[in-house]
């Protein structure tokens, strides 16, 4: 079909309503500009075949940096999909701010900038077992290389936290991780990441977006190329020991008579988490062969979805695992910085097993590592440890009780965590943790890190096992400590340009036309983080809000430490809601029936907070 009959057509299809005017405005980008031209082909292709909806989808608009990068659905066009294009916008988008800004930040010693750097340009890279994530990677390297940077390249799958220590270890200016992280099998995405070892944090993060949105040609250096004249390193035989060695420091010793299933849920946690459990002691570790193949269809999990927030995933290994007669079930996300565990309720022989959620995770690892730390005498006030505002209150009421400071006014995301180290400093830093099954220790990376989190549940379930206990025994006893603290997290998919517009919806009515009552309890204060505003009842007198500006609403209720929030994801098209329910520590009488009063507490926020936002 001649060139303007496509315009044609695209212009009369969004005219009758089958493609957006957002969408019309893209695919005529990509039909007539230069930079787009070797895409063209196909683009005429779709309209010809008349695949307006999927012309819809992948081109309603330009996929954006959420809070983990950039992350979509993969088809071989659109701006709103994952491709050679979008991909490789991000890495020259990426090169482009570094270049352009390196000379002065590495002069001034900026603050999100490592003391030692590389003599020049570098940029570390690596990738999961995605569909296509090594194409990816390598797609990025030809680009950071044609920019002037030396790459240091994670030949294999590896970890995400590992290539956070990377950049560190290798003093690199930026680095390229290639990861969907729990996304479904369709999806890709690049997190970028600083010289810090952390995610894009401002000013940068705003500067590589402007960059990216700038691009017009991608140059590229063949990868073969590169790697013949020394301008791509394959440096994982010595990463990869140094990145073990840095994670097993952080181990106490103790007990290591536990029984372990772990389930890479077909990702690449077997290269890690492994190795470090047996390096720290734990001999006696199965890989469970269900889900040990790298396989980005991720076929032996539910929903093909390996998520360890799902507890559904522990299924098969719970059968597997109480079958057997063992002490503790681990899994890591295909790209092992989230981890997920099961453990019996009891010690007792045939001993139900349950999944403990995030929170529960994160509250046990902040009591296990202050614990530790104090009891070797090295924890003092000056420590600190770090949460997001959707982070169960219940690890704050640790902290509290070990004598340390918590930060937690910070947005969701692992980024925040990580830039509280480099703004507090990291000599005094004990432990980070978010509700979405991420956790930190140690400083020999800036980003939630699944083999620490693993090593310490094993540790701590270890311990507890000398003791006749479990993890939930444990949860228990924390509770009758600090109170009974029980969270719900909902996830409500909003696919697509109208889930977008729906999603504004729903956040701009809980901004601007809040409840006054929810599930029985009056509301207190709305802490609406976008426009920086406290509204306080019964009154409606408003305050300004002195915290981080985002997407994120907090509604605070009469009873004392019960709130919901609502955020719409920065990674995928859903919006997120969260309910914690808290029953005070001097008010327990019997905890089975405190528990019981709550998650009816829990199910009447979500049924109220579903019929406010029409969900």
């Amino acid at each position: 079909m001649p060139h303007d009959s496509l315009l044609a057509e695209v212009r009369q299809a969004a005219e009758t309503g089958r493609i957006s005017s957002t969408a019309q405005k893209n695919i005529r980008a990509w039909l007539t500009e230069p930079r787009y031209g070797e895409y063209a082909a196909e683009v005429g292709r779709l309209i010809e075949a008349g695949q307006w909806q999927t012309l819809d989808d992948v081109f309603w608009t330009v996929i954006p940096f959420g809070t983990g990068g950039r992350r979509g659905r993969m088809y071989p066009v659109g701006s709103n999909a994952i491709n050679d294009r979008t991909i490789g916008e991000s890495a020259q988008g990426l090169a482009d701010y570094v270049k352009s800004t390196w000379a002065s930040f590495s002069e001034t010693g900026d603050s999100q900038v490592s003391e030692k750097l590389d003599h020049e340009l570098s940029c570390a890279i690596a990738y999961d077992t995605r569909h296509r994530s090594e194409h990816f990677a390598r797609l990025c390297a030809e680009i950071m290389v044609a920019s002037g940077f030396h790459v240091y390249f994670l030949q294999g799958y590896r970890s995400t936290p590992e290539l956070s220590f990377c950049v560190r270890f290798k003093r690199a200016s930026c680095g390229i991780m290639v990861t969907a992280s729990h996304n479904p099998p369709s999806d890709n995405a690049v997190k970028a990441y600083w010289s810090t070892g952390g995610q894009l944090l401002p000013p940068h993060d705003k500067g590589v977006i402007e960059r990216v949105m700038a691009v017009e040609a991608i140059e590229r250096t063949p990868f073969e190329t590169a790697l013949a004249d020394g301008r791509v390193d394959i440096c994982q035989d010595e990463v990869d020991p140094a990145y073990i060695a840095a994670v097993v420091s952080l181990s106490t010793p103790g007990p290591r008579d536990l029984k372990v299933v772990y389930s890479p849920l077909h990702g690449v946690g077997a290269s890690a988490v492994m190795p470090v459990l047996e390096q720290a002691g734990f001999k006696n570790v199965e890989l469970f062969s269900l889900h040990a193949k790298p396989d980005g269809d991720f076929p032996n999990v539910p929903g093909h979805v390996s998520n360890p927030e799902n507890a559904e995933v522990f299924d098969s290994i719970i059968a597997h695992a109480s079958h057997s007669g063992l002490d503790l079930a681990v899994a890591t996300d295909p790209d092992c910085d989230r981890i997920g565990c099961a453990a019996p309720i009891t010690p007792a022989n045939g001993s139900q097993w349950a999944t403990l959620n995030g929170n529960q995770i994160g509250a046990l690892l902040a009591d296990y590592v202050l614990e530790t730390r104090k009891a070797a005498g090295t924890l003092t006030p000056a420590h600190y440890i770090v949460q997001t505002l959707v982070t169960t209150q219940f690890t704050r009421r640790i902290g509290d009780s070990y004598g340390v400071r918590t930060y937690g006014d910070l947005l969701v995301g692992f980024k925040w965590i990580a830039g509280v180290i480099d703004d507090v400093g990291p000599e005094t830093f004990v432990y980070g943790t978010e509700e979405s099954h991420g956790y930190m220790a140690g400083t020999h990376g800036r980003d939630k890190d699944g083999p620490v989190a693993a090593m310490l549940l094993c540790e701590l379930a270890a311990k507890l096992k000398s003791q006749g206990k479990t993890l939930h025994q444990k949860l228990d006893d924390l509770f009758w400590q600090h109170g009974v603290h029980l969270e719900r997290t909902v996830s409500v998919q909003m696919p697509g340009s109208e889930g977008m517009l729906r999603m504004q919806e729903v956040m701009t009515k809980f901004r601007t036309d809040p409840p006054r009552e929810f599930a029985g309890s009056r509301v207190v204060c709305v802490r609406n983080y976008f426009d920086s505003a406290v509204t306080i009842f019964p009154d409606g007198g408003q305050k300004s809000l002195d915290g981080p500006v985002g997407d994120l609403v907090i509604l605070d209720l009469a009873l004392d430490g019960n709130y919901v929030a609502v955020r719409p994801s920065g990674t995928e098209p859903k919006i997120k809601l969260y309910m914690f329910a808290y029953e005070p520590p001097e008010q327990l009488a019997n905890l089975d029936d405190a528990k019981e009063m709550l998650d009816d507490r829990l199910k009447a926020m979500e049924a109220a907070m579903r019929a406010f936002a029409g969900v």
